[in-house]
């Protein structure tokens, strides 16, 4: 644990003070890689941000300087011999929630190439961002980007679909055979979903719903079908949420696991991300 700590400490250390950050990343890691080799543990601490400063008190870093000596010599020389030289970057967040990514380069803070892709997917918040960007544009084929691939062709069993097949439907394939709309979109494939678009040709004489793989064929999405839901049984209901969600971005904290992430916003509701192909897409809302 104590090990851990202070290689945490370490990788702070970009973060420095202003008189560092003039000099460059890689003096400040060669002083404190000095220092740390050197014992001169209360230089090295000076040289820490003041983040990793509130997260270990001086007391605590020369002690654990103390206990682990090959630790801290190890975490020295490593730091000591950069891999190659430091970008120093920092990330902005804009009252919209958007973040934007800023390079030094040359001396001079530049933007990143994603300060100008409006519909970037290299992030879960950036897809949000060009999804909700997409939304207030009616640019649904931008927004078809941000649909998995599973959903596009309706490969994704709709909610109640299994109950309804047999004969048992519940509160949502109810509403959905009926034409009624969910209380809550559950995200962009949902549109294609029984009761909203297409799903006409996957009924069954007497309005019942017809199999899983008839409704999945039905279920195929396109521009259109999404623009159909959205601009009409479902606009009320859309609109609600994207609002919410909106309202809860600029604050909002999205976890990531693996291949997937996840956003709380408003009274309960989750945002699910999900990544394919090297890309962040929506997976339900």
């Amino acid at each position: 644990m104590k090990r851990t700590a202070l290689l945490l400490v370490a990788l702070a250390l970009p973060a420095c003070g202003s008189s560092y950050a003039q000099q460059g990343p890689s003096d400040t890691l060669r002083a404190y890689a000095q220092a740390l080799q050197e014992g001169r543990v209360d230089a090295a601490y000076r040289l820490l941000s003041d983040e990793a400063k509130r997260s270990m008190s001086l007391e605590a870093f020369r002690r654990a300087v103390r206990d682990n000596p090959d630790d801290a010599l190890e975490i020295a020389r490593a730091i000591a011999r950069p891999a190659a030289d430091p970008v120093v970057t920092a990330t902005v967040t804009m009252p919209n929630g958007e973040e934007l990514l800023l390079v030094f380069e040359g001396g001079r803070w530049r933007l990143d190439a994603a300060a100008v892709d409006l519909y970037g997917q290299a992030t879960p918040r950036q897809a949000l961002v060009g999804f909700l960007r997409a939304f207030e544009r009616r640019r649904y084929d931008v927004i078809m980007r941000y649909v998995p691939d599973a959903e596009k062709e309706g490969l994704v069993e709709p909610a109640g679909a299994a109950a309804d097949e047999a004969g048992a439907p519940g509160e949502a394939g109810s509403a959905r055979a009926s034409g009624e709309s969910p209380a809550q979109p559950a995200g962009p494939g949902a549109a294609a979903a029984p009761g909203t678009a297409g799903a006409d040709a996957a009924q069954k004489p007497g309005g019942r719903p017809g199999t899983v793989k008839a409704a999945a064929a039905a279920a195929q999405l396109t521009p259109e079908k999404l623009k159909s839901a959205w601009e009409g049984p479902q606009k009320e209901q859309i609109n609600r949420v994207v609002q919410a969600i909106k309202a809860a971005l600029p604050t909002a904290t999205i976890e990531e696991t693996g291949d997937s992430a996840s956003m709380a916003y408003g009274a309960g509701g989750t945002v699910a991300f999900t990544r394919e192909h090297g890309v962040w897409k929506i997976k339900d809302f």
